[in-house]
This record gives C-alpha cells, sequence and structure tokens, in this order.
C-alpha cells in the first residue's frame, strides 16, 4: 500500500533483517571452541606429555618388574617392590626423608616470617624491592656451591670451628650428620618461604593493627589474633612449597648428611646408579614418593592461593 506524504509517494517500510549466515555444523563448532586452547596450551601440554607423562608412565612399568637391570625384558609381573618399600629399613629411610622436610620447614617458617614481617610491614617502601632481591641472590648459585660453601664452613677445620677456636669454646662435629642437613637444607629453602610471606604480608590490612593498638590490644595478642589469620594462605603455602621441595632433596644429604643420613633421594640413586642397580624397587620408591608429593601439591593447590584470610 502506497502512502502519500507533502506531494510524495512512497512505498511501505520494511523491516530490517540483518544477513543471514550458514549454520555451523556440529564439527565446526566444536572445532572453533577448542581452537583456541589448543593452539595456546598445545606446545606446553606437548612438551609435559614427553618429558613428564611418559616417563612417568615407563617408572610405573618398571616398578612392577622384580629385580629388573639395564638390557632386561620388562615384564610386570606383580607388586613385590612396593611390597619392599614397608619393609622396616626402608620405612625408616622415608621417615629420616620426612623429618628432615618437616625440620626444613619448621626453620623456615620460624627464620623466614620475621624476615618478611620486617620488609613488607618495616622496611621502608621504596626499599623493599631492593631487600627482597638481596635476600633471594644465593638461589642464582648453583645448589651444588652453596653445599659446597657450608662444607668449608662446618667441617672440622672450617670456618665455624676456628672462630670457636678463637673465642676458647669448644669445637663442634656437625659435618656428616643430621644437624648439617638441616643446616643446608633450610639456608637453601630459606629464600622460597621469604618470598611467599611477603607476597602474603605486603597485603595486610594495616587498618585492623591500628584498630587493635587503639583497643588496647599487646603486640603478642595483635599478632595472633590479627597478623597469622590474614597470613594464613601465605603461611600454608609457603609450608608446602618447602616440605616439596626439601622432601626430594639430594644434594644436601648426600654432601652434608653422610652415611648416616640415607633419604629416599639417595637411595632412589643407589638403585638406578649405585652397586645394587635394582630399577624395579627404585622405581618403586619413586613412585610413592610422585605419590607423596602430588598429595602436597594438590593441597597447595588447595589451600595456598596467597590471598590473605579476613
Amino acid at each position: 500500500m502506497l502512502k502519500l506524504y507533502y506531494g510524495c509517494i512512497y512505498p511501505p517500510k520494511t523491516p530490517y533483517e540483518p544477513p543471514t549466515t550458514p549454520a555451523k555444523t556440529g564439527i565446526s563448532q566444536i572445532w572453533s571452541k577448542l581452537a583456541g586452547p589448543v593452539i595456546m596450551l598445545g606446545p606446553a601440554g606437548l612438551w609435559l606429555l614427553l618429558l613428564l607423562v611418559f616417563p612417568t608412565l615407563v617408572i610405573f612399568q618398571l616398578s612392577l618388574v622384580e629385580n629388573i637391570r639395564p638390557g632386561d625384558v620388562v615384564i610386570p609381573d606383580g607388586l613385590g617392590n612396593y611390597l619392599r618399600v614397608f619393609e622396616p629399613i626402608n620405612l625408616r629411610v622415608i621417615a629420616r626423608s620426612v623429618n628432615f622436610a618437616i625440620g626444613t620447614t619448621v626453620f623456615c617458617l620460624l627464620l623466614g616470617f620475621p624476615v618478611a614481617y620486617w620488609i613488607a610491614v618495616m622496611a621502608p617502601p621504596k626499599s623493599r624491592n631492593l631487600l627482597l632481591l638481596g635476600f633471594v641472590l644465593p638461589l642464582w648459585t648453583s645448589s651444588l656451591l652453596r653445599s659446597y660453601a657450608w662444607i668449608t664452613i662446618l667441617r672440622p677445620t672450617g670456618v665455624l670451628n676456628s672462630f670457636l677456636g678463637l673465642l676458647g669454646l669448644p669445637t663442634l662435629a656437625l659435618l656428616n650428620s643430621s644437624p648439617a642437613v638441616l643446616i643446608g637444607m633450610t639456608y637453601s629453602y630459606l629464600p622460597y618461604m621469604v618470598t611467599v610471606l611477603y607476597a602474603s604480608l605486603e597485603k595486610l590490612d594495616r587498618r585492623l593493627l591500628e584498630a587493635s593498638a587503639d583497643l588496647g590490644a599487646k603486640p603478642p595478642e595483635t599478632f595472633w589474633k590479627i597478623t597469622v589469620p590474614q597470613a594464613r594462605t601465605g603461611i600454608i603455602a609457603g609450608s608446602l612449597l618447602v616440605f616439596i621441595s626439601s622432601l626430594g632433596d639430594f644434594v644436601d644429604p648426600e654432601l652434608l648428611g653422610g652415611a648416616s643420613s640415607m633419604t629416599v633421594s639417595r637411595l632412589i640413586y643407589n638403585q638406578f646408579l649405585g652397586a645394587t642397580q635394582n630399577w624395579g624397587f627404585g622405581s618403586a620408591l619413586s613412585m610413592v614418593l610422585i605419590f607423596g608429593v602430588s598429595i602436597a601439591i594438590a593441597l597447595l593447590i588447595r589451600y595456598g592461593d596467597g590471598r590473605p584470610s579476613k
């Protein structure tokens, strides 16, 4: 129907319809959703698949073969290697490794919390990054060099005993002992604890600290009721990170502990490259260690998000 406006005839307006696009098929819809993740995660996923998943599967296969040596045919025949893990002598080695990891975690927390708190709260803001950088500088050197440095300090004629002799104090036989292992491991993993705690403590709500002081709370009470709850996730994350790293440490127990400080990592090394050459039992120990570390990593992901608790 035509309409007349000011002497002109216009046709009726039709509603605007956007151009239609052909409907995507099921395969194209799936590919459009997966293309981005595949392109972004594909290289890293392939890397992890080749260097983590496949080697772990090979170790698991070897763990099912008893008394296998280099060159033998791999024929899985049971769980005998895993039953050997629960022998008393091997359980003592596992317990010693766990004790070293727990001791290292406790010492790193006790030494690292005051440092991280001072850098995050009390140090001048302009110098915090520089102070934190200076504290993590030892990580720029090899862990092997750091262990050799502690050998120089702790040996009978080392720096520590020479200093004690100058003061007229008795010397200490620390090298090749469990205390030497704890000292070396604490020194190695203390920067990790400090950096994680610093990331949590710098987010402290200072208003709560000021309110606590205004209400008459003493510093210890403020620390336990205000500071620690807010830094709880950082404490958990730092503790689990140090525990996971120290549980599989090989260098410090090997160089500082001597024969009396056998750990799981050293026992695994002996099964693969030592005189025993029992790859099956070494693989079973490796799978047990991987399982324990996986549990700790799951706890770290669950509770160590790094956000302060309210």
